[in-house]
């Protein structure tokens, strides 16, 4: 069963650019799982407190952010195993769906 992996953070630490995965405060302030299939799933809704998101899929997909979004293949594509960061909406959540 394919996964999108999501740690969600308050704030990175990096203050000159994009944040890297070592700029995040740890612990994270949530950690959600969603399987990746045929048909778009979202997440959880992002905590409160949630500035950045890690994301991390095991395989390829597509994702959406938004209040209800839904990801299609023609979203933004994720390669498999490479872990990314976004400024996130508190409240909004990620929608994913397998890709090529």
């Amino acid at each position: 069963m394919a996964k999108l992996y999501i740690s969600e953070f308050p704030h990175g630490t990096s203050s000159d650019g994009p944040e890297k995965p070592a700029d995040l405060p740890q612990p994270s302030l949530v950690d959600q799982v969603v399987v990746i299939g045929a048909g778009s799933l979202q997440s959880a809704p992002f905590s409160m407190n949630t500035r950045f998101v890690l994301l991390q899929a095991d395989v390829v997909c597509s994702i959406a952010f938004g209040a209800n979004p839904t990801a299609t293949a023609n979203n933004m594509r994720l390669a498999a195993g490479v872990p990314i960061i976004f400024g996130v909406i508190p409240g909004h959540v990620v929608a994913t769906i397998t890709n090529t």
